[in-house]
């Protein structure tokens, strides 16, 4: 759907949730933000494209948000239809925007040796299968601009949930779309129900970003995987959003205190999860991410110590 002039929603199932991808466009061409998984372009971005009348000799620039699976999965059918567009990600997220085998093992299974913690062997066959990836063709750091004709598009550095996260900002119209950039206090099922955690990575740079994002003042507000924000709910979802690291922060920082000892990551985890979101035992799990993150930065801070105890990370209260 369009939302905005020239700005487009496009949004395509993804199990029981859904992944939206963005088309800006305008005179001189046009960009697309994200492709989902391989089933998406050709079951929902191009018939979408095809029903505006959309020509894809007008695509110039394929980004992708950042390295995940459901952002990336539809470049190579997307550069299949449309070999001439320029297919482009952050900086530091291209190796893993490139290589599959490299995002399972650098990003879904970080915490395989050193916590004990990895996907299901379903997930990583779900995540091979539907995922289709292409050379980048340039990296970005922030502050290019894509020329639209009518307006343009500049690209945001926004880190945290992955090393070269990216968002789009379209002055114009006002919008900042982020995909994955602030992930609120749950990710939802496409009906609303919490699926999973925010899974930020780096929680000092997320928060960074935070604020970064609401420099602008944007009257919209275009993620991945949740509603449409515009006016008033822009603010209120990224102030949320930072709250919640600093949710994690007190529940964490109160039970390795209370612990008296060491504490591995998901023992951690299992200890908390209740009073950090509403998730099933296996979903909770998946707090690893932010609950990591912010360890680290307290870790860095000097109130955390990180051991081992027979070859799994620990975490033990000191300040």
């Amino acid at each position: 759907m369009q939302i905005r002039p020239g700005l487009h929603r496009i949004q395509a199932p993804l199990g029981e949730r859904f992944i939206a991808m963005y088309l800006f466009e305008g005179p001189a061409g046009a960009v697309l933000f994200d492709t989902g998984i391989a089933e998406s372009v050709p079951g929902t971005l191009l018939p979408y494209l095809s029903s505006i009348g959309f020509d894809l000799e007008r695509l110039r620039w394929v980004v992708s948000s950042h390295c995940d699976f459901d952002h990336t999965g539809g470049n190579a059918a997307l550069a299949a239809a449309a070999p001439h567009a320029e297919f482009l990600a952050g900086r530091a997220d291209v190796a893993m925007t490139e290589d599959v085998e490299k995002l399972i093992r650098g990003r879904y299974g970080e915490f395989a040796e050193p916590d004990g913690f990895d996907d299901p062997p379903e997930t990583t066959a779900y995540v091979r299968a539907s995922t289709g990836l292409v050379p980048v063709e340039r990296a970005l750091d922030g502050g290019e601009t894509f020329d639209l004709g009518d307006r343009s598009i500049t690209v945001l550095a926004v880190p945290g949930h992955s090393p070269g996260h990216l968002a789009l900002w379209d002055a114009q119209n006002s919008a900042l779309v982020i995909s994955d950039a602030v992930l609120g206090e749950t990710v939802p099922y496409a009906d609303g129900r919490a699926a999973f955690p925010p899974t930020y990575r780096d929680a000092s740079d997320y928060v960074a970003s935070i604020d970064r994002l609401a420099a602008p003042g944007a009257d919209l507000l275009l993620t991945a995987h949740y509603p449409v924000y515009e006016g008033p709910a822009v603010a209120e979802f990224l102030r949320s959003s930072r709250a919640y690291t600093d949710r994690i922060d007190d529940v964490i920082s109160a039970e390795l205190r209370a612990a008296g000892g060491a504490l591995t990551t998901l023992e951690l985890i299992h200890r908390v999860a209740s009073d950090l979101g509403p998730w099933p035992a296996g979903a909770a799990e998946y707090l690893i991410f932010p609950v990591t993150g912010n360890l680290e930065r307290l870790a860095a801070g000097g109130a955390v110590a990180v051991g081992a105890r027979d070859g799994i990370r620990t975490w033990e209260w000191v300040s």
